[in-house]
């Protein structure tokens, strides 16, 4: 058995057009998803990036591995502590050792590890490589590292590859010799220019006035398709188009990939995964080109699985992330640890079925501290720490009637609200209760300051908040962050 893992950093599910975009951003994914199970409820149980890697490698929650955030203890994983044998609980059961314990040689080509500092990615691979340029590389340097390893060795049987693109990630920054691709498609309707003006007043970092943090200055350098303010229509179709693009052009080095086990006459043996760590919120609760919440469009990521013998479909029920790697590791003749929380549905994928888990539970610790739930047609969405974005406690959102998250229903409805409150209650108390170590990771992060991108921030954003015009914001945000 050959599998190829393709994985689109920062790709957001509802802007490829085999979940109905309406922009041409992805016709070589579109084609794989055509002959593949797209699953459409599909979402990381923790985000952004560290979180989210990290919960995949390790068949865990991050309330359960120890990963919720970008920085202080939480960005680590717990440590096993005196019962810890010659070997971790990782090493042992990590998604790659477990694909290595059903017979498959493993390797990532991946920067990640390099960029969040983030080495425990790599229990189970027994290759790595990387162009060491620490996530700013784009498709086509991705792809001859691919190409390389493919010619090598894919003929071979027997292996797991991991191949990760960054291209949608900010700064957006697909070469400037690409064009203007989507100049003359409309924008997403719903970011009008009433939403955008109503933005240009709030508070928080990426909001309309601060898109690449706090201030519209970008400590990176300058890269020509990212706005550092969206004080324009113009500028929110730069937005749009720069991260459009840098889809379409990770979708360009998908395509040659998958044309590269085509030529070995692999391709039509060989499983095919794609997908992403996290989505990217694109004006959504006026946070612009980053991925700040547990909210829809940072949580739900793409997944396709193009899968010898499994008849081209769509799933509709609502899975975590990790339980698609657990059924990859059924599919693939392993066996799930004990120690997971991703739980397999290999038997049901095989027989048609689809049943999902009845909820989700969501989690974000890295720019705010929040758990949401993901339940029917609902999302409820709750703050320990807004991250300056002065978000009220609790939202809920009907996602069918509102998927861009513009009417909060928590208290219009607030019996649906308390039963989603409910439902994060009893997943916490389980959660404890199975927990290796007592200690809720959330925690640590809102005992150390809170968010580790924003710790630090409060006193300078609140000048500048004053100095732009937004004085009761910063009123508002001293008020309840101030000590």
């Amino acid at each position: 058995m050959r599998v190829l893992y393709l994985d689109i950093d920062t790709l957001r599910a509802d802007h490829l057009g085999c979940y109905g975009y309406h922009r041409p951003t992805s016709p070589n994914i579109d084609a794989l998803a055509a002959r593949g199970v797209r699953f459409d409820g599909c979402y990381a149980s923790d985000v952004p990036c560290l979180p989210s890697r990290s919960a995949l490698v390790s068949g865990r929650f991050g309330i359960h591995n120890g990963v919720v955030g970008h920085g202080g203890t939480a960005a680590d994983p717990f440590v096993d502590g005196s019962d810890r044998g010659f070997f971790s609980l990782l090493g042992k059961t990590s998604f790659p050792t477990q694909l290595r314990k059903s017979g498959l040689y493993t390797a990532t080509l991946s920067s990640f590890a390099e960029r969040h500092s983030a080495y425990h990615w790599l229990a189970g691979f027994q290759e790595s490589a990387t162009t060491g340029k620490r996530g700013l590389e784009n498709a086509d340097e991705v792809f001859e590292l691919a190409r390389d390893w493919l010619q090598r060795r894919g003929q071979e049987d027997d292996w797991f590859l991991h191949v990760h693109f960054w291209d949608p990630h900010t700064p957006y920054r697909v070469p400037e010799a690409e064009g203007e691709p989507f100049a003359a498609h409309p924008l997403p309707a719903w970011l009008t220019e009433d939403v955008r003006a109503a933005h240009w007043q709030g508070v928080g970092p990426h909001s309309a006035q601060e898109t690449v943090g706090f201030s519209p200055e970008y400590p990176w350098g300058d890269y020509p398709r990212q706005p550092r303010q969206c004080d324009s229509m113009a500028a929110v179709r730069r937005m749009f188009d720069g991260y459009d693009t840098g889809v379409l052009y990770a979708d360009r080095y998908i395509g040659r990939i998958l044309d590269v086990l085509a030529d070995l006459g692999v391709l039509e043996e060989t499983a095919v995964m794609l997908s992403a760590d996290h989505g990217e919120t694109l004006g959504e609760l006026n946070i612009y080109c980053d991925h700040h919440t547990a909210d829809e469009h940072t949580a739900r990521v793409p997944m396709i699985l193009a899968f010898p013998g499994l008849e081209p479909r769509v799933e509709a029920g609502l899975h975590y992330q990790i339980d698609v790697a657990a059924t990859l590791v059924e599919l693939v003749g392993g066996s799930v640890p004990e120690s997971w929380d991703g739980r397999s549905f290999a038997d049901d994928l095989r027989a048609g079925r689809d049943r999902g888990r009845d909820f989700l539970v969501l989690s974000q610790g890295a720019w705010t501290c929040q758990r949401a739930v993901r339940f029917e047609r609902y999302l409820c969405m709750h703050s320990y720490h807004d991250g300056f974005h002065d978000f009220p406690d609790t939202m809920l959102f009907d996602l069918v009637a509102d998927p861009h998250l513009q009417r909060d229903l928590a208290t219009s409805e607030a019996p649906r609200t308390a039963a989603a409150l409910s439902m994060l209650d009893d997943w916490h108390r389980d959660m404890m209760a199975s927990s290796r170590t007592g200690v809720d990771p959330m925690q640590t992060v809102l005992a150390e300051g809170g968010p580790s991108h924003v710790r630090g921030e409060l006193e300078a954003y609140v000048e500048r908040l004053r100095a732009t015009g937004r004085a009761e914001g910063a009123r508002r945000l001293l008020q309840r962050h101030g000590r």
